[in-house]
């Protein structure tokens, strides 16, 4: 009798990553996906117009404010939020198929978004990168032009709130030196090399400094 041999698809796995604006999260998860190829960065739906540069469907998927609220009222999103006025969201539908399908998916939510996806997602691990001090990061935030000093003040705010919640993720990330802050990423999601989270000691210490500005 002919014996058909089985093949199962690996299951992908979901990994949340959150920090404050001006941390460069975008740019290390986007340098993470073009560098492991099971990688695919979730896409979230916007009730906000878009940018100048962003593509609906590539950067964000665009809504409607009322197409956005008729998918919170049917419970499609994993997590939605509303950051600095704009509101955002995740579906499920679109978590699901790609993790069924055997990709990795990278999730970039604010620290709010994450708490929705703990309750919802059991298996989700979470990522905080931090940047070095509210110095650097506010150097940052003026350095890529996109906001006024009022808004940079607004993320700064926000930020010293952020980074209060470190300890609510299973792994912690300073990004002081991007190289090897993307290198910590990758081990992270792939399970190889040191994966292990930044001392205590030192995140406690950038933490205190948001604390005093």
């Amino acid at each position: 009798m002919e014996s058909k041999a089985r093949f199962s698809v690996r299951k992908g796995s979901l990994f949340v990553i959150s920090a404050p604006s001006g941390t460069g999260k975008t740019s290390l998860v986007e340098r993470l996906v073009e560098s492991v190829p099971t990688v695919v960065k979730s896409r979230s739906y916007t009730a906000r117009s878009p940018r100048q540069g962003e593509t609906s469907g590539v950067d964000y998927s665009f809504v409607s404010r009322a197409a956005f609220e008729k998918m919170v009222n049917s419970d499609q999103f994993l997590e939605w939020a509303s950051v600095f006025g704009n509101l955002y969201g995740t579906s499920k539908a679109d978590i699901e198929e790609k993790v069924s399908g055997g990709l990795d998916v990278a999730l970039v939510i604010d620290v709010k978004g994450a708490r929705q996806v703990r309750l919802r997602s059991a298996n989700a691990t979470t990522i905080f990168i931090l940047p070095p001090s509210p110095t650097v990061l506010e150097s940052r935030l003026r350095t890529r032009s996109q906001n006024s000093d009022l808004e940079i003040q607004e993320r700064l705010s926000v930020a010293r709130e952020e980074v209060k919640a470190f300890n609510e993720y299973d792994y912690v990330i300073i990004n002081d030196d991007f190289d090897t802050a993307l290198s910590r990423l990758r081990a992270i999601v792939t399970g190889s090399g040191d994966i292990s989270s930044e001392a205590g000691s030192h995140v406690d210490d950038i933490v205190a400094t948001f604390e005093l500005k």
